[in-house]
Protein backbone atom coordinates (compact mmCIF):
# COMPACT_ATOMS: atom_id res chain seq x y z
CA UNK A 1 0.00 0.00 0.00
CA UNK A 2 0.90 3.67 -0.36
CA UNK A 3 0.06 6.39 2.15
CA UNK A 4 -0.84 9.95 1.08
CA UNK A 5 -1.17 12.95 3.42
CA UNK A 6 -3.25 16.09 2.78
CA UNK A 7 -0.17 18.28 3.33
CA UNK A 8 2.22 16.18 1.24
CA UNK A 9 1.80 18.40 -1.82
CA UNK A 10 4.97 19.95 -3.27
CA UNK A 11 4.72 23.20 -5.17
CA UNK A 12 7.87 22.30 -7.09
CA UNK A 13 5.96 19.57 -8.90
CA UNK A 14 8.63 16.89 -8.52
CA UNK A 15 9.95 15.00 -5.54
CA UNK A 16 13.31 13.33 -5.88
CA UNK A 17 15.16 10.96 -3.61
CA UNK A 18 17.38 13.73 -2.25
CA UNK A 19 14.33 15.09 -0.47
CA UNK A 20 13.52 11.55 0.69
CA UNK A 21 9.96 10.42 0.16
CA UNK A 22 6.90 12.65 0.10
CA UNK A 23 6.31 12.13 3.81
CA UNK A 24 8.11 8.97 4.88
CA UNK A 25 11.44 7.43 5.70
CA UNK A 26 12.50 7.51 2.06
CA UNK A 27 14.00 4.03 2.05
CA UNK A 28 12.69 0.69 0.93
CA UNK A 29 12.52 -2.03 3.54
CA UNK A 30 15.41 -3.82 1.85
CA UNK A 31 17.63 -0.77 2.23
CA UNK A 32 17.63 0.56 -1.33
CA UNK A 33 17.15 4.28 -1.67
CA UNK A 34 14.10 5.34 -3.69
CA UNK A 35 15.32 6.87 -6.95
CA UNK A 36 11.93 7.47 -8.51
CA UNK A 37 10.57 10.93 -9.19
CA UNK A 38 6.91 11.50 -8.48
CA UNK A 39 4.74 13.90 -10.42
CA UNK A 40 2.62 16.25 -8.27
CA UNK A 41 -0.07 16.42 -7.10
CA UNK A 42 -0.19 12.65 -6.63
CA UNK A 43 2.73 12.14 -4.30
CA UNK A 44 3.21 8.82 -2.60
CA UNK A 45 5.69 7.23 -0.30
CA UNK A 46 7.54 4.04 -1.03
CA UNK A 47 5.10 1.12 -0.87
CA UNK A 48 4.87 -1.00 2.28
CA UNK A 49 3.03 -4.10 3.37
CA UNK A 50 0.79 -2.24 5.82
CA UNK A 51 0.22 1.11 7.50
CA UNK A 52 -0.54 1.63 11.19
CA UNK A 53 -1.79 4.95 12.59
CA UNK A 54 -2.08 5.59 16.33
CA UNK A 55 -4.30 8.48 17.42
CA UNK A 56 -3.62 9.67 21.00
CA UNK A 57 -6.38 12.32 20.88
CA UNK A 58 -9.39 10.75 19.13
CA UNK A 59 -11.81 13.34 20.48
CA UNK A 60 -9.89 16.29 18.99
CA UNK A 61 -10.27 17.75 15.52
CA UNK A 62 -7.55 16.71 13.11
CA UNK A 63 -4.54 18.90 13.03
CA UNK A 64 -3.19 17.15 16.14
CA UNK A 65 -0.17 14.81 16.11
CA UNK A 66 -0.74 11.17 15.23
CA UNK A 67 1.87 8.43 14.94
CA UNK A 68 2.21 6.88 11.48
CA UNK A 69 4.10 3.60 11.11
CA UNK A 70 5.00 1.46 8.13
CA UNK A 71 4.85 -2.31 8.57
CA UNK A 72 7.04 -4.53 6.39
CA UNK A 73 7.27 -8.31 6.37
CA UNK A 74 10.25 -10.50 5.51
CA UNK A 75 12.74 -8.02 6.98
CA UNK A 76 15.56 -9.31 9.18
CA UNK A 77 15.95 -8.07 12.72
CA UNK A 78 19.33 -6.59 11.85
CA UNK A 79 17.98 -4.75 8.83
CA UNK A 80 15.00 -3.48 10.83
CA UNK A 81 17.37 -2.09 13.47
CA UNK A 82 19.37 -0.37 10.73
CA UNK A 83 16.14 1.33 9.61
CA UNK A 84 15.57 2.62 13.18
CA UNK A 85 12.56 0.32 13.43
CA UNK A 86 11.26 -2.04 16.05
CA UNK A 87 11.22 -5.74 15.26
CA UNK A 88 7.96 -7.54 16.16
CA UNK A 89 8.24 -10.51 13.78
CA UNK A 90 7.70 -7.80 11.19
CA UNK A 91 9.51 -4.47 10.96
CA UNK A 92 7.74 -1.36 12.28
CA UNK A 93 9.25 1.97 11.19
CA UNK A 94 7.97 5.43 12.03
CA UNK A 95 7.14 7.82 9.19
CA UNK A 96 7.64 11.58 9.29
CA UNK A 97 6.78 14.18 6.70
CA UNK A 98 9.56 14.96 4.27
CA UNK A 99 10.74 18.41 3.14
CA UNK A 100 10.27 19.95 6.56
CA UNK A 101 12.41 21.40 9.30
CA UNK A 102 13.66 19.29 12.21
CA UNK A 103 13.48 16.21 9.98
CA UNK A 104 16.62 14.69 11.44
CA UNK A 105 15.63 15.22 15.08
CA UNK A 106 14.77 12.00 16.81
CA UNK A 107 11.55 11.51 18.77
CA UNK A 108 12.28 11.20 22.44
CA UNK A 109 9.61 8.50 22.74
CA UNK A 110 10.58 5.43 20.74
CA UNK A 111 8.22 3.00 19.01
CA UNK A 112 8.19 0.79 22.11
CA UNK A 113 6.76 3.65 24.20
CA UNK A 114 4.20 4.49 21.54
CA UNK A 115 2.90 0.91 21.46
CA UNK A 116 1.99 0.53 25.13
CA UNK A 117 -1.80 0.80 25.19
CA UNK A 118 -4.85 2.07 23.36
CA UNK A 119 -6.50 3.18 20.06
CA UNK A 120 -5.55 3.09 16.40
CA UNK A 121 -6.34 3.28 12.70
CA UNK A 122 -4.63 0.63 10.66
CA UNK A 123 -4.25 -1.58 7.64
CA UNK A 124 -2.79 -4.74 9.17
CA UNK A 125 -1.42 -5.00 12.68
CA UNK A 126 -2.80 -4.70 16.20
CA UNK A 127 -4.18 -1.50 17.76
CA UNK A 128 -2.28 0.26 20.52
CA UNK A 129 -2.41 3.68 22.09
CA UNK A 130 0.17 6.31 21.22
CA UNK A 131 1.89 8.20 24.05
CA UNK A 132 3.75 11.35 23.06
CA UNK A 133 6.55 13.17 24.78
CA UNK A 134 5.79 16.83 25.44
CA UNK A 135 9.01 17.71 23.64
CA UNK A 136 7.64 16.18 20.46
CA UNK A 137 4.63 18.48 20.09
CA UNK A 138 4.98 21.31 17.63
CA UNK A 139 7.66 19.70 15.48
CA UNK A 140 7.02 20.44 11.85
CA UNK A 141 7.71 16.89 10.68
CA UNK A 142 4.89 15.33 12.69
CA UNK A 143 1.99 13.74 10.91
CA UNK A 144 -1.24 15.58 11.78
CA UNK A 145 -3.85 13.82 9.67
CA UNK A 146 -5.08 10.37 8.75
CA UNK A 147 -3.45 9.40 5.47
CA UNK A 148 -5.25 8.15 2.40
CA UNK A 149 -3.99 4.56 2.21
CA UNK A 150 -4.42 3.00 -1.23
CA UNK A 151 -3.30 -0.19 -2.85
CA UNK A 152 -0.46 0.03 -5.34
CA UNK A 153 -1.97 0.48 -8.79
CA UNK A 154 -5.43 1.36 -7.48
CA UNK A 155 -6.56 4.10 -9.88
CA UNK A 156 -9.78 4.57 -7.87
CA UNK A 157 -7.75 5.40 -4.75
CA UNK A 158 -10.06 3.50 -2.44
CA UNK A 159 -9.36 4.25 1.22
CA UNK A 160 -8.14 1.05 2.88
CA UNK A 161 -7.48 2.54 6.30
CA UNK A 162 -9.97 1.27 8.88
CA UNK A 163 -10.55 2.18 12.50
CA UNK A 164 -10.23 -0.55 15.12
CA UNK A 165 -12.18 -0.21 18.36
CA UNK A 166 -10.17 -0.55 21.57
CA UNK A 167 -10.64 0.02 25.29
CA UNK A 168 -9.00 3.44 24.88
CA UNK A 169 -11.67 4.92 22.64
CA UNK A 170 -14.55 3.93 20.42
CA UNK A 171 -14.23 4.45 16.69
CA UNK A 172 -15.84 7.74 15.61
CA UNK A 173 -19.16 7.60 13.82
CA UNK A 174 -18.60 8.52 10.18
CA UNK A 175 -21.09 10.69 8.35
CA UNK A 176 -23.24 8.57 6.02
CA UNK A 177 -22.80 10.01 2.57
CA UNK A 178 -24.46 9.11 -0.70
CA UNK A 179 -22.93 9.11 -4.13
CA UNK A 180 -21.36 12.42 -5.09
CA UNK A 181 -23.11 14.42 -7.75
CA UNK A 182 -21.93 14.38 -11.34
CA UNK A 183 -19.65 17.20 -12.47
CA UNK A 184 -21.59 20.07 -13.97
CA UNK A 185 -19.93 19.39 -17.34
CA UNK A 186 -21.48 15.89 -17.30
CA UNK A 187 -25.02 17.12 -16.71
CA UNK A 188 -26.56 17.38 -20.16
CA UNK A 189 -30.07 18.75 -20.62
CA UNK A 190 -31.46 15.27 -21.19
CA UNK A 191 -29.93 14.14 -17.88
CA UNK A 192 -31.10 17.05 -15.77
CA UNK A 193 -31.84 15.03 -12.67
CA UNK A 194 -31.81 16.26 -9.09
CA UNK A 195 -28.25 14.96 -8.74
CA UNK A 196 -27.17 17.19 -11.61
CA UNK A 197 -28.79 20.27 -10.11
CA UNK A 198 -26.49 22.55 -8.17
CA UNK A 199 -28.07 25.52 -6.44
CA UNK A 200 -25.75 28.48 -7.04
CA UNK A 201 -24.93 30.82 -4.19
CA UNK A 202 -26.55 34.16 -5.09
CA UNK A 203 -24.33 36.32 -2.90
CA UNK A 204 -25.62 39.55 -4.44
CA UNK A 205 -29.05 38.84 -2.93
CA UNK A 206 -27.62 38.76 0.61
CA UNK A 207 -27.61 42.53 1.05
CA UNK A 208 -30.84 44.48 0.72
CA UNK A 209 -31.33 48.20 0.17
CA UNK A 210 -32.00 50.30 3.30
CA UNK A 211 -31.50 47.28 5.57
CA UNK A 212 -28.70 45.88 7.72
CA UNK A 213 -28.74 42.26 8.89
CA UNK A 214 -26.80 39.72 10.92
CA UNK A 215 -24.88 37.28 8.71
CA UNK A 216 -23.04 34.02 9.40
CA UNK A 217 -20.73 31.65 7.52
CA UNK A 218 -20.13 28.08 8.75
CA UNK A 219 -17.29 25.94 7.31
CA UNK A 220 -16.47 22.28 8.03
CA UNK A 221 -15.23 19.03 6.48
CA UNK A 222 -12.35 17.22 4.70
CA UNK A 223 -12.83 13.73 3.23
CA UNK A 224 -15.25 11.21 4.68
CA UNK A 225 -12.55 9.44 6.70
CA UNK A 226 -11.99 12.58 8.81
CA UNK A 227 -15.58 13.87 8.84
CA UNK A 228 -17.53 12.49 11.74
CA UNK A 229 -21.12 12.72 12.90
CA UNK A 230 -20.03 15.09 15.65
CA UNK A 231 -18.96 17.63 13.00
CA UNK A 232 -22.49 17.60 11.58
CA UNK A 233 -23.83 18.01 15.11
CA UNK A 234 -21.47 20.96 15.68
CA UNK A 235 -22.91 22.70 12.63
CA UNK A 236 -26.48 21.89 13.66
CA UNK A 237 -26.01 23.24 17.17
CA UNK A 238 -24.32 26.40 16.01
CA UNK A 239 -27.01 26.93 13.38
CA UNK A 240 -29.75 26.55 16.04
CA UNK A 241 -27.91 28.96 18.33
CA UNK A 242 -27.81 31.56 15.56
CA UNK A 243 -31.53 31.12 14.83
CA UNK A 244 -32.36 31.56 18.54
CA UNK A 245 -30.39 34.82 18.41
CA UNK A 246 -32.45 36.12 15.51
CA UNK A 247 -30.29 35.24 12.48
CA UNK A 248 -32.48 34.67 9.43
CA UNK A 249 -31.96 31.31 7.74
CA UNK A 250 -31.27 33.01 4.40
CA UNK A 251 -28.33 34.84 5.97
CA UNK A 252 -26.66 31.71 7.39
CA UNK A 253 -24.44 30.04 4.77
CA UNK A 254 -23.12 26.57 5.63
CA UNK A 255 -20.28 25.10 3.54
CA UNK A 256 -19.82 21.38 4.09
CA UNK A 257 -18.60 18.38 2.05
CA UNK A 258 -19.46 18.32 -1.65
CA UNK A 259 -22.64 18.49 -3.68
CA UNK A 260 -24.44 15.18 -3.25
CA UNK A 261 -22.45 14.39 -0.09
CA UNK A 262 -24.38 16.66 2.24
CA UNK A 263 -26.24 14.63 4.88
CA UNK A 264 -29.96 15.20 5.34
CA UNK A 265 -29.36 16.89 8.69
CA UNK A 266 -27.76 19.86 6.88
CA UNK A 267 -30.52 20.72 4.47
CA UNK A 268 -29.68 23.75 2.37
CA UNK A 269 -25.92 23.53 2.93
CA UNK A 270 -23.56 24.45 0.10
CA UNK A 271 -20.56 22.38 -0.88
CA UNK A 272 -17.13 23.30 0.45
CA UNK A 273 -15.45 22.37 -2.82
CA UNK A 274 -15.23 25.90 -4.26
CA UNK A 275 -12.93 28.10 -2.21
CA UNK A 276 -13.63 31.03 -4.54
CA UNK A 277 -17.34 30.89 -3.70
CA UNK A 278 -16.64 30.98 0.03
CA UNK A 279 -14.14 33.81 -0.25
CA UNK A 280 -16.33 35.85 -2.59
CA UNK A 281 -19.28 35.56 -0.22
CA UNK A 282 -17.29 36.61 2.85
CA UNK A 283 -15.68 39.47 0.93
CA UNK A 284 -18.96 40.71 -0.53
CA UNK A 285 -20.75 40.81 2.83
CA UNK A 286 -17.73 42.61 4.31
CA UNK A 287 -17.31 45.16 1.51
CA UNK A 288 -20.97 46.08 1.02
CA UNK A 289 -21.78 49.24 2.97
CA UNK A 290 -24.43 48.71 5.70
CA UNK A 291 -24.95 45.07 4.68
CA UNK A 292 -23.83 43.32 7.86
CA UNK A 293 -24.43 44.36 11.44
CA UNK A 294 -22.91 41.23 13.03
CA UNK A 295 -20.82 38.94 10.81
CA UNK A 296 -20.20 35.57 12.48
CA UNK A 297 -17.78 32.92 11.19
CA UNK A 298 -17.76 29.39 12.61
CA UNK A 299 -14.69 27.37 11.55
CA UNK A 300 -14.63 23.63 12.24
CA UNK A 301 -12.26 22.11 9.65
CA UNK A 302 -9.08 20.03 9.93
CA UNK A 303 -6.18 22.46 10.16
CA UNK A 304 -2.48 22.46 9.34
CA UNK A 305 -0.03 23.71 11.95
CA UNK A 306 0.14 27.09 10.19
CA UNK A 307 -3.60 27.58 10.74
CA UNK A 308 -4.61 26.72 7.16
CA UNK A 309 -8.08 25.13 6.95
CA UNK A 310 -8.63 22.10 4.74
CA UNK A 311 -11.76 22.36 2.63
CA UNK A 312 -13.35 19.34 0.94
CA UNK A 313 -11.11 17.04 -1.11
CA UNK A 314 -12.94 17.70 -4.38
CA UNK A 315 -10.72 15.57 -6.64
CA UNK A 316 -10.44 12.77 -4.03
CA UNK A 317 -6.66 12.51 -4.41
CA UNK A 318 -6.04 12.79 -0.66
CA UNK A 319 -3.91 15.92 -1.03
CA UNK A 320 -5.02 19.42 -0.06
CA UNK A 321 -4.43 21.23 -3.34
CA UNK A 322 -4.37 25.02 -3.53
CA UNK A 323 -8.12 25.20 -4.24
CA UNK A 324 -8.82 22.93 -1.29
CA UNK A 325 -7.18 24.90 1.49
CA UNK A 326 -8.07 28.26 3.03
CA UNK A 327 -5.04 29.92 4.59
CA UNK A 328 -4.94 32.41 7.45
CA UNK A 329 -3.58 35.05 5.06
CA UNK A 330 -6.53 34.53 2.71
CA UNK A 331 -9.07 34.72 5.53
CA UNK A 332 -7.49 37.89 6.94
CA UNK A 333 -7.47 39.42 3.46
CA UNK A 334 -11.18 38.69 3.05
CA UNK A 335 -11.95 40.25 6.46
CA UNK A 336 -9.57 43.23 6.21
CA UNK A 337 -11.34 46.56 6.63
CA UNK A 338 -14.68 44.79 6.98
CA UNK A 339 -17.60 47.23 7.05
CA UNK A 340 -19.69 45.03 9.34
CA UNK A 341 -20.37 46.68 12.68
CA UNK A 342 -18.72 43.72 14.39
CA UNK A 343 -17.02 40.49 13.28
CA UNK A 344 -17.01 37.43 15.53
CA UNK A 345 -14.89 34.35 14.80
CA UNK A 346 -15.59 31.03 16.52
CA UNK A 347 -12.50 28.96 15.74
CA UNK A 348 -13.40 25.40 16.77
CA UNK A 349 -10.33 23.73 15.29
CA UNK A 350 -6.64 23.07 15.90
CA UNK A 351 -3.99 25.82 15.85
CA UNK A 352 -6.50 28.60 16.47
CA UNK A 353 -3.71 30.53 18.17
CA UNK A 354 -2.15 31.33 14.79
CA UNK A 355 -5.24 33.27 13.69
CA UNK A 356 -5.73 34.82 17.13
CA UNK A 357 -2.15 36.14 17.23
CA UNK A 358 -2.42 37.62 13.75
CA UNK A 359 -5.68 39.36 14.62
CA UNK A 360 -4.30 40.85 17.84
CA UNK A 361 -1.44 42.46 15.95
CA UNK A 362 -3.47 43.67 12.95
CA UNK A 363 -4.51 47.24 12.23
CA UNK A 364 -6.94 46.12 9.51
CA UNK A 365 -9.27 44.16 11.78
CA UNK A 366 -10.38 46.66 14.42
CA UNK A 367 -14.11 45.81 14.77
CA UNK A 368 -13.88 43.05 17.23
CA UNK A 369 -16.19 41.98 20.07
CA UNK A 370 -17.09 44.61 22.68
CA UNK A 371 -19.30 44.30 25.76
CA UNK A 372 -22.35 43.38 23.70
CA UNK A 373 -24.37 40.33 22.71
CA UNK A 374 -24.03 38.34 19.50
CA UNK A 375 -26.62 40.57 17.83
CA UNK A 376 -25.08 43.80 19.17
CA UNK A 377 -27.34 44.48 22.15
CA UNK A 378 -25.83 45.87 25.37
CA UNK A 379 -25.14 43.26 28.01
CA UNK A 380 -26.04 45.41 31.03
CA UNK A 381 -29.14 47.35 29.95
CA UNK A 382 -31.21 48.67 32.86
CA UNK A 383 -33.95 47.58 32.91
CA UNK A 384 -33.09 44.46 30.90
CA UNK A 385 -34.34 44.44 27.32
CA UNK A 386 -37.44 42.37 26.62
CA UNK A 387 -37.48 39.70 23.93
CA UNK A 388 -39.66 41.98 21.81
CA UNK A 389 -37.20 44.86 22.13
CA UNK A 390 -34.28 42.56 21.28
CA UNK A 391 -35.99 41.41 18.09
CA UNK A 392 -37.08 44.90 17.08
CA UNK A 393 -33.85 46.80 17.71
CA UNK A 394 -31.00 44.29 17.43
CA UNK A 395 -31.70 40.77 16.22
CA UNK A 396 -32.07 39.73 12.58
CA UNK A 397 -32.50 42.75 10.32
CA UNK A 398 -33.20 46.44 10.99
CA UNK A 399 -34.35 49.09 8.56
CA UNK A 400 -31.98 52.01 8.07
CA UNK A 401 -32.91 55.66 7.53
CA UNK A 402 -32.51 56.79 3.94
CA UNK A 403 -30.21 59.62 5.03
CA UNK A 404 -27.84 57.16 6.73
CA UNK A 405 -27.81 54.88 3.70
CA UNK A 406 -26.82 57.67 1.32
CA UNK A 407 -24.28 59.28 3.65
CA UNK A 408 -20.80 59.08 2.16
Amino acid sequence: VLAILPDSYSSSGLISSKFRSAFGIGRLANGRESRHRYQAPFLASVSHDAVLVLDPSPSENFGHPVALFYVDFNVTKKRCSHLDGIYLEECLTQALKGRCQNQLKRWQAGPERLMEQGHSWLVGGAPRRATFSSQVSGRLCEVHFLPLVVGVGDSNRTQRLRCVHTEFSRCPQLVPMGSPSLPVSSCELNKNTRRCHQQPLATHLSCRLYQTCDHAVLISGWRQQMTFQRHVQNLQRFYRMLRINGFHKDHIKTFFASSGHNPEELEGAYSATEKAVIRNHVSYVCRKQHCADSLVLYLNSPTRNDGTMLLWDANLNGIADLKERYSVNELLTDLAGCRATRVLLFVDQSYSGVLSKRLRGSQKHLNGLLNITLAGAPCNATPPLTDSEMRRWYQGCQNLPTALWHRK
